[in-house]
């Protein structure tokens, strides 16, 4: 009797065995993986060769807030831009008060009169000027402060205010910190027949990228959207308006990316508009910003240039670089690399740089003919 006991356990177990795998396939077809971890529990091909036996997902439903967002936006970058006598670059200055390389910019700005615009948002004290193309230039401003919305809402508040000039047909987003690479009609040249906007943008998967997504945010934006970038960018006139346009998506970044919220650091300068372009437009942007930047350091903030580090070849080296590099957040860094391409062919990436101390200005006046008179590509 116990061996014929002992004999029943094993079809017993069988079925059981083959009950639960069955049911876990039931809930598999029912509620498909949507993460690449589960996705390799089936398949080493990951989601894509498991997707190949599921049915795929049903589209989500538009809420009636996306729908009408959609439509705005849609219509406005189908409807061909307004073509002007005199185009004109508007350089939108983003400081909080003072604004140490004015007379480089004066140098930069000489002799093209009537093909660019100057406006200043100045968050704390109104800055005396030195250069004609400076004075009177300032936008009514408000309090900035670092990784809150209110850094999206200056942004938002020149846009608005250079959009009133139909002649404008591109904007430009520069630190009280930046400098011109090359000269203006080099600059005026890229960006004016360029048939993207330079908006920074790259997914990062770790804890300063994806890590940082709310699903309050939820239905709209979803965390497979969620991208990051510098903030520093150049926007055609039809993403100008876009983004003057937009207020769902605006108001998810401003109610749920905030320092601090659900225990984690989001800041919207960073996401907002990379998450939104994304979404949106992905063909319409670059995928990099103009303007360079040094991270090597690996701190919170990037390298701070001080007077002796100005030099030619620095400017030269700067001005060579070809490929955008992004690194994610994740304990085993991943590294991103992309070649710079303006309208399909590669260029210099760098039209502008940051950081550099107010120290730095004479040096960079006494050699700002030779390092902007360099052709590359």
């Amino acid at each position: 009797m116990a061996r014929h006991r002992a004999q029943l356990k094993k079809p017993t177990w069988i079925m059981v065995l083959l009950s639960l795998v069955c049911i876990f396939l039931i809930c598999a077809y029912v509620y498909p993986p949507h993460n690449t971890a589960a996705c390799y529990v089936f398949s080493s091909n990951g989601c894509n060769g498991f997707s190949k036996w599921l049915p795929p997902s049903p589209a989500r439903e538009f809420t009636d807030e996306e729908i009408a967002s959609h439509v705005v936006i849609r219509d406005i970058l189908s409807t061909p831009p307004c073509q002007t006598k005199n185009p004109k670059l508007a350089f939108l200055f983003l400081t909080p008060g003072a604004l140490p390389f004015e007379r480089l910019w004066d140098k930069f700005f000489h002799g093209h009169e009537g093909r660019f615009s100057v406006y200043v948002h100045a968050s704390k004290d109104k800055p005396l000027h030195f250069s004609r193309y400076f004075i009177n230039r300032e936008i009514r401003s408000d309090k900035v402060v670092w990784g809150k919305i209110s850094m999206v809402d200056a942004e938002r508040r020149l846009l608005a205010n250079a959009l009133k000039d139909p002649d404008n047909q591109h904007f430009v987003l520069l630190s009280d910190s930046c400098i011109p690479l090359h000269d203006f009609d080099y600059v005026y040249n890229y960006l004016m027949y360029s048939n993207t906007s330079f908006v920074d943008c790259f997914e990062d998967p770790g804890p300063h990228g994806s890590g940082r997504f709310s699903e309050h945010m939820l239905p709209e934006v979803e965390k497979s959207d969620f991208r990051k970038g510098a903030q520093w960018f150049t926007l055609k006139r039809q993403h100008a308006l876009v983004v003057l346009a937009d207020s769902l998506y605006y108001s998810k970044f401003r109610d749920y990316c905030k320092p601090g919220m659900d225990g984690r650091n989001c800041y919207s300068d960073e996401h907002y508009l990379p998450t939104f372009f994304s979404m949106l437009d992905p063909a319409g942007i670059a995928n990099w910003s103009v303007t360079h930047v040094d991270w090597s350091e690996g701190k919170w903030h990037p390298k701070s240039y001080t007077a002796q580090d100005i030099t030619v070849e620095l400017l030269k080296n700067i001005t060579s670089i070809g490929e955008s590099v992004h690194v994610t957040s994740e304990e085993k860094k991943e590294i991103q690399v992309r070649a710079c391409l303006w309208n399909g062919r590669p260029r210099p990436c760098y039209l502008f740089a940051r950081k550099f101390l107010p120290e730095t200005l004479d040096k960079l006046i006494q050699i700002f003919s030779n390092y902007t008179t360099i052709r590359i590509g």
